[in-house]
């Protein structure tokens, strides 16, 4: 079977599977009137809330697809570049949209079959909403695969295997463009609503988490789905096609060797990425089936045995793929690597985000001396968290830029030099990490979910054992939320390299098209074009200032992303003060508060406060290559992309540890130092709720922001080069 019918043809599994998994939760118990009544709120809210923000994005889209088409057409002087870069960016725009859409309103329909299912047992709750998130997941996985492979087909990706990958970049560009408007725009809605629902709430009123009586309420719950479900899909659904696009690029530097050498088969370097993620659909498809909670048992480690299990599959059909199509044991190993790092994450996380961990115990016991050193031992968190992700990416690139190198030492490919061999490698070990995105996803979607059920059942008044469960899975789902974020940062990180790469790579193939061998491959070694890239001299100013800009993008975004959140929420504590003042009945639960308000105010606050950030992102690159020209662009990505990381896992971690410090006194689990248990509404709590809200915009906001302005920044360059070029 060839390598692109494995792609389709799992693909198409993959949206298959997802359909049977919306069925699944579809027929599930929808529980109560009540309950009933809360979700119709949730879901009209967010339907309102994403019809507006998509059509703004579909107009930003188009408008971006007309400019970038017609620069590339005059560039290039190539009108068929410019309609085929064109149509790739609407297509992948048009993708990562639908990916966020269906997978939000699945979500939205799995919270409240989870809240009727935690009236009977922790497994079938755990059940509902992971496979609830796992529609998105698989979805948003399969979408990105389809869509990689069908645009390579389309582009001539059968004749020309060299050419299609440089055409298809547009098609990560417009996936990109969405992600970011989207992602900004979920984070700002629903981490507005979250801070003021909290201090006007929990601190001022004293009343608990997901009070009907607060009227921000329903638009935190409305805010769960358009920004972690939505928000994240379109986020992961970028990352894995422009990840793959650039492995896709770093092939083609194999590929000419191989073809010139008569090697057989030699498309499959290209191909490739695609097949090893093609098979992580099983591998995460098998990890759900085994996810089974026992009663008394922590719901993290049901889910924990299902990531393990996928991670097992995706290492032996690594190593399958791996000797089959490339035909060395070097490039498997490559590809374990990656994996590992993955899992590696999955611990790093975990240690920082969870209950369980000294991070977090430590921000709950510096809560008992008020929000001010609540807040320093948080932000100490974040900033210690750097050191094992920077020290994980960094064995990860090396070993895997090691393995390449043997791996081509190996099968003889002399013409392949150390370097391409090398970025190869890292390549590898990309996709080997992206292998259980699908179940990462799921698991990442599992969070706002389980939130969500939460707050249906609080606000419906069940039981107080319902509300135990949908606690600790509340809980449970604040880790799997911090965890994705940590895998999509750290598979960034991974992919920097890869895509840093990938962008010199086009400009060599941009600047180096009139020096062509006998096959009529363009051949690098023999190209004299001065303007042809094998290093960045950081010693050269444009270079050094270009990077300098770079690192202050990342900051300059991220600060203009939590202002907007600052300005947000401040409307909404009016808000809600106004009611509770003006409307005493509220309190007294004689009268209803207007939800209607909150969700409106909200809304239109978060669709004007995307804007500038998002322009940003997407003008400033331009600006800088059009200005210092490609060499000094390449300084700002690579910088550029360092600095994202290593702030977003900052602000990732941190947040992440902040919010689960709230919970960990809210479960009862905080003493002081006679023993006494301290939890809500004592002073320390609402200290904790102080750290929490100070971490909302951190982890909800700007740091999943970052993940996309980091991919964006190279699918920027990759589309633009020829404009950079001087």
């Amino acid at each position: 079977m060839s390598p692109l019918a494995i792609v389709f043809g799992l693909g198409v599994l993959g949206v298959l599977f997802s359909a049977w998994l919306a069925q699944d939760v579809l027929r599930r118990d929808r529980g109560t009137p009540a309950m009933q009544e809360v979700s119709n709120a949730i879901y009209e809210g967010a339907m309102a809330f994403m019809r507006r923000q998509y059509g703004t994005i579909i107009m930003l889209a188009v408008v971006g697809c007309v400019v970038v088409g017609l620069l590339i057409a005059w560039i290039d002087n190539n009108f068929a570049l410019g309609v085929s870069t064109a149509v790739s960016f609407l297509v992948g725009a048009g993708c990562s949209a639908l990916a966020g859409f269906i997978g939000m309103y699945i979500s939205i329909q799995a919270n409240i079959r989870t809240a009727s299912a935690a009236r009977r047992s922790l497994d079938e709750a755990i059940q509902a909403s992971l496979r609830g998130g796992a529609v998105s997941g698989f979805l948003v996985v399969a979408l990105s695969l389809l869509g990689v492979a069908g645009m390579f087909v389309v582009f001539g990706g059968l004749s020309h295997p060299e050419i299609a990958p440089f055409e298809i970049v547009g098609f990560g560009f417009g996936a990109s463009f969405v992600a970011l408007f989207a992602q900004l725009g979920g984070g700002i809605y629903t981490k507005a609503a979250d801070v003021g629902a909290d201090l006007v709430g929990k601190v001022e009123a004293g009343i608990p988490e997901d009070d009907p009586r607060n009227a921000a309420v329903v638009a935190d719950l409305v805010g769960d789905n358009v920004g972690d479900c939505a928000g994240r899909g379109a986020d992961l659904f970028e990352s894995t096609a422009a990840e793959s696009i650039g492995a896709m690029i770093l092939g083609v530097a194999v590929y000419a060797i191989a073809r010139r050498i008569g090697m057989p088969n030699p498309e499959y370097w290209i191909l490739f990425p695609l097949v090893v993620r093609a098979l992580g659909i099983i591998a995460s498809g098998a990890g759900l089936f085994v996810v089974k909670a026992r009663e008394g048992e922590n719901a993290m480690n049901a889910l924990n045995r299902g990531y393990y299990l996928a991670a097992v599959l995706s290492a032996l059909f690594m190593v399958g793929a791996a000797q089959m199509m490339l035909g060395s044991i070097w490039f498997a190993v490559a590809g374990l690597i990656g994996i590992a790092t993955s899992i590696a994450f999955v611990f790093i996380t975990q240690y920082y985000t969870s209950g369980t961990g000294r991070p977090v115990q430590d921000i709950a016991r510096a809560s008992l001396t008020g929000p001010a050193t609540n807040i320093i031992a948080g932000t100490a968190v974040g900033f210690e968290c750097t050191a094992s992700t920077a020290i994980s990416i960094g064995i990860a690139l090396i070993a895997s830029y090691w393995t390449g190198v043997m791996g081509v030492q190996e099968l003889g490919l002399a013409g392949v030099s150390n370097h391409a061999a090398g970025v190869f490698g890292t390549a590898v070990a990309t996709m080997g990490m992206l292998m259980t995105a699908a179940y990462i996803l799921a698991m990442d979607t599992f969070g706002p979910i389980t939130d969500n059920a939460g707050g249906i059942v609080e606000m419906s008044h069940q039981p107080e054992s319902t509300r135990a469960i949908t606690d600790e899975l509340d809980s449970v789902g604040n880790t799997t939320k911090a965890l994705t974020k940590g895998y999509a940062i750290g598979s960034a990180a991974l992919a920097a390299f890869l895509l840093f790469s990938a962008y010199i790579d086009k400009v060599n193939e941009t600047v180096c098209r009139g020096f062509r061998d006998a096959a009529g491959l363009i051949d690098l070694a023999a190209c004299t074009d001065p303007r042809k890239l094998i290093s960045v001299d950081l010693a050269d100013v444009n270079v050094f200032v270009a990077s300098l800009l770079g690192a202050m993008l990342v900051y300059l975004f991220s600060s203009l992303a939590i202002r907007a959140v600052g300005r947000a929420s401040q409307t909404i504590i009016l808000e809600v003060r106004r009611q509770f003042r003006e409307n005493p009945g509220i309190m007294a639960g004689t009268a209803k508060p207007d939800y209607g308000r909150c969700v409106d105010i909200t809304t239109r606050a978060a669709l004007r406060e995307m804007v500038a950030p998002g322009l940003l992102a997407v003008g400033f690159p331009i600006l800088v290559g059009v200005i210092l020209k490609h060499e000094a662009t390449a300084g700002m990505l690579m910088v550029g992309t360092i600095a994202g990381v290593i702030l977003a896992t900052v602000l990732n971690n941190g947040g992440g540890a902040w919010d689960n410090a709230k919970k960990y006194i809210e479960a009862g689990l905080m003493r002081d130092d006679n023993g006494n248990v301290v939890g809500k509404g004592t002073e320390t709590h609402a200290a904790a709720v102080v750290g929490d809200t100070v971490g909302d915009p951190y982890k909800d906001t700007a740091g999943p922001s970052l993940h996309v302005l980091v991919k964006l920044l190279s699918t920027i360059t990759l589309v633009m080069a020829p404009l950079f070029i001087g």
